[in-house]
């Protein structure tokens, strides 16, 4: 018989209360697709390899699940408290017929079994779907042939999602029995009476409020325009702070400032249901501020993370591309001898072979820091050695790279940067000299040169310039590098032999600081794990930082729902009909879903321009195809969730009046 009552509610809870049995397929489904990753045959392949970043993927992916995991169980938590509040007359009636609490508690724990194995079937069904998808995906990041994609179920994941999702339910279960434990009856039967008090404040705080609001939001994006993602700015810091305070002022003052200026225009206010509508919603915003703030901060992350993140993979492709312009380079760095390159490779019996083509160079230290020619230059770069290096060297790099040498007169000097670029040619722009040991020199280039001397996996240039060689006798060689183009096709054994030289112990008899080398595929390889981790922890956390929000705001929107059953019978009784109040039910939901994305989307517009300007700053990128994804994404969750809460808050009327 109980087996039949939790039946029956589940599928009255399910008709009313469809929000819920979504917002649960869809957990089960992102949670499953992206940690279905680690059965695909590339990424198993790529990892049984060595190759570290598929297996740093993996745990990656592993270790946000965990987080992920904590965020829609206190997300289910919250709905499954939200339908326990809403039935709590449905129990008393319960009680009042003879059940006792613990056979109540049995029915719950029915009930959440039931919806547990409903929503964990029907999310691993469409997540098996949805995670071919995203193999395909995973596949053309790493740059694989499509003939490599199979079809595949991962248990593993399905065991995990089993695991993850079944104790959070078993949690679910203990918090339904805690509840029913400390309910009475009398509390249960009156549920239904207490409704929430419209409590409006002075009008004029509410318009102060406002007017801070956005004076802290345009400073913000002052702010964060002129400093970009530069971290080490504390104007940038200041910006989000700014911005964080602008979004909470927002949403305080919002309620009372639109009905502030509704009541002024008495054809508007006083128009149908109007009075009905703009009461019901100041009373929800007022309540609620700081949640609508939190899921517009959520929405503004999922906005910017997945319209920049693919453009952000083919930033880091052009970034590494800069980062590692020759096929391998071997480093040494010097103790307190001047060793170059060539004595140690030589002591090491090392030799570059007749199908390399190499060029050897030295950087000098002059004992010159940043500070003295940037003054103005964050702190974490002010101590930074200048680097020299002759131009007779930097010619022997240009000709291995295929290009044109340059020539440089007595007075002049090039500077090289790929950290200090924004510095640099402000500084050029005011001024095209600089001095050096008290002697002042011409820059012959109007910017600074971005460009590695080497293959490394980043960009490593701070500060360098070139300069006349005469310049340069009598300074101690700080670093010498020599690098290397393979003039044929066998590039994983001359890999192999570069990666070796780190293998190498330290002579006895030469006393150098270290001696590494890295080779271009090492680089390419690195920066394509990084960037295809950063993408699938934003696409994962964005995805369900993107459900949660909207799960939250239709679920506030069915309690609201709930509360609201006396003013609605209210309604009817002056003569409302069903066609009017329907058309009041669908402006609240609308304005209430519309209201954290509009700002948040007011943001996002500042927030990708600032990171695409930092990304375009190594690639000229397209972030179009990466907006239409996610304005796709956005739409076909977000107007999901909106039309099943429109569905779900009529129902709700509809049945108690």
């Amino acid at each position: 018989m109980y087996s039949k009552i939790a039946a029956r509610n589940v599928t009255k809870s399910f008709k009313d209360y469809a929000i819920y049995f979504l917002t649960l397929t869809l957990a089960v489904c992102i949670f499953y697709s992206f940690n279905s990753l680690e059965s695909q045959k590339v990424l198993l392949d790529m990892k049984n390899s060595g190759r570290d970043y598929a297996s740093i993927l993996m745990n990656v992916i592993s270790g946000v699940s965990v987080f992920v995991s904590i965020i829609l169980g206190g997300l289910i938590l919250y709905a499954n408290n939200f339908l326990i509040k809403k039935r709590k007359k449905e129990l008393g009636l319960y009680m009042t017929l003879g059940m006792g609490r613990s056979t109540i508690s049995r029915i719950l724990v029915t009930e959440t079994l039931l919806v547990g194995v409903i929503s964990l079937v029907s999310g691993l069904t469409l997540g098996m779907g949805v995670s071919q998808g995203l193999s395909a995906f995973t596949i053309q990041l790493f740059d694989v042939s499509m003939s490599e994609y199979k079809f595949a179920i991962s248990t593993s994941a399905v065991a995990k999602s089993v695991l993850y999702f079944g104790t959070i339910f078993l949690f679910v279960m203990l918090f339904n029995v805690f509840v029913i434990s400390k309910y009475k009856i009398i509390d249960l039967l009156i549920a239904g009476r207490k409704n929430e008090e419209i409590k409006f404040k002075n009008p004029v705080i509410f318009i102060v409020t406002f007017i801070l609001c956005v004076v802290s939001l345009g400073f913000s994006y002052k702010f964060i325009i002129e400093t970009g993602l530069d971290f080490t700015i504390p104007k940038c810091k200041v910006s989000i702070i700014l911005g964080v305070l602008g979004t909470l002022l927002f949403f305080f003052s919002l309620s009372g400032f639109i009905l502030y200026v509704v009541k002024k225009n008495k054809k508007v206010y006083f128009k149908g249901l109007n009075i009905f509508i703009l009461k019901q919603m100041s009373s929800k915003v007022n309540t609620n501020f700081i949640s609508m703030s939190v899921i517009c901060l959520m929405l503004l992350i999922t906005m910017v993370g997945l319209s920049t993140g693919i453009s952000f993979k083919k930033a880091m492709d052009a970034r590494t591309k800069e980062a590692a312009p020759f096929d391998a380079s071997i480093m040494l760095v010097n103790k307190d001898k001047n060793y170059t390159i060539e004595d140690v490779l030589k002591t090491l019996d090392f030799k570059i072979s007749k199908n390399e083509k190499s060029a050897s160079y030295n950087l000098y230290e002059t004992g010159m820091q940043v500070v003295d020619f940037l003054p103005d230059v964050t702190k974490s770069y002010q101590n930074s050695d200048v680097d020299f290096i002759k131009v007779s060297d930097y010619n022997k790099i240009l000709t291995l790279k295929g290009e044109k040498e340059i020539h440089l007169n007595n007075n002049e000097v090039l500077l090289l940067s790929n950290r200090l670029v924004n510095p640099i040619n402000e500084k050029l722009k005011n001024s095209n000299k600089i001095n050096i040991k008290e002697k002042e020199y011409l820059v012959k280039n109007s910017k600074a040169i971005q460009e590695n001397l080497q293959t490394l996996g980043n960009l490593g240039t701070v500060f360098t310039i070139v300069i006349n060689d005469e310049f340069l006798s009598g300074y101690q060689i700080s670093t010498s590098v020599i690098n290397v183009n393979y003039l044929d096709g066998n590039r994983e054994e001359y890999n192999k032999k570069y990666d070796k030289i780190n293998h190498y112990n330290k002579d006895a008899n030469i006393n150098i600081e270290f001696l590494f080398g890295v080779t271009k595929d090492q680089a390419y390889e690195k920066s394509k794990g990084i960037a295809t981790i950063i993408l699938f922890i934003g696409l994962y956390l964005g995805i369900v930082f993107l459900i949660t929000s909207t799960a939250v705001l239709a679920l506030q929107l069915l309690s609201e729902a709930s509360d609201s059953i006396e003013r609605y019978k209210s309604l009817k009784r002056i003569g409302s009909s069903r066609k009017m109040i329907d058309k009041t039910i669908f402006i609240q939901t609308l304005v209430y879903f519309s209201l954290p994305v509009i700002l948040a989307l007011i943001h996002s517009v500042t927030g990708i321009y600032v990171v695409n300007d930092f990304i375009n700053s190594y690639d000229n990128t397209n972030i179009v195809f990466s907006s239409f994804m996610t304005a796709l994404i956005f739409i076909v969750i977000y107007a999901g969730y909106f039309y099943t809460t429109y569905i779900g808050y009529k129902n709700i009327v509809k049945s108690n009046t």
